[in-house]
């Protein structure tokens, strides 16, 4: 099963991701994740990338598209995978396509989670995130047990540079201008759906099942 979850930046996208994996083992491929990692660790790829990241610019696709290439001949996606953030543009949805095409292989649908941007910015700017073992909260809906602290570790929580609600709001911008015509580019091949991303992460899930199961 090869799926793409398409959506804006707080869609829910990795969550989804993640309950597909425990459901069907197949592997979430987050690049934000791969990035993030190549910033933290400070690899010349890091270097690149996390400017750009802090301030709500995309990493440049050749550098994306390289990751990705890389990421997909490992043995744990010989029987699928689920891509988180790529492609986020029409030029990365046809190298990947070409990827597809020289492995024999196809995707088996494009989900793409609608969420209103107000509520895009909400997820966003109250999550905090542990830098020290990576735990993830939000004020309102995941709070830890002592608000600031991981509940782990006991280490300060952060907010990330690009949840600040000014950067996710120029990260929406982006994805409007230049990743919502993929819709139109998966929906031409017929394997485009869509479902509504505001609601209880099971709920959500329960519609993502009943897309992807067949596949």
């Amino acid at each position: 099963m090869n799926l793409i979850l398409l959506g804006p930046p707080n869609a829910g996208k990795g969550t989804q991701a993640k309950k597909l994996y425990d459901e069907f083992e197949i592997p979430q491929i987050s690049t934000g994740d791969i990035l993030r990692k190549a910033v933290k660790d400070g690899t010349e790829l890091g270097k690149i990338a996390g400017p750009l990241m802090a301030s709500g610019a995309y990493v440049p696709d050749d550098i994306v598209i390289g990751i990705v290439e890389e990421r997909l001949k490992q043995p744990d996606c010989a029987n699928g995978y689920v891509l988180d953030g790529f492609p986020r543009t029409i030029p990365q949805a046809e190298a990947l396509d070409r990827m597809l095409e020289k492995n024999g292989k196809k995707l088996d649908a494009v989900v793409s989670l609608e969420v209103p941007h107000a509520k895009l910015i909400e997820r966003g700017s109250g999550r905090r995130s542990c830098p020290v073992d990576g735990s993830v909260y939000h004020v309102d809906q995941n709070p830890p047990k002592r608000a600031g602290y991981c509940d782990k570790c006991n280490a300060g929580l952060i907010q990330r540079e690009d949840d600040q609600p000014e950067v996710i709001e120029k990260r929406l911008q982006k994805y409007d201008a230049e990743t919502s015509p993929l819709k139109a580019f998966y929906a031409k091949k017929g394997i485009l759906k869509s479902i509504d991303g505001v609601g209880s992460p099971d709920g959500i899930y329960a519609e993502l099942l009943a897309i992807v199961s067949p596949a």
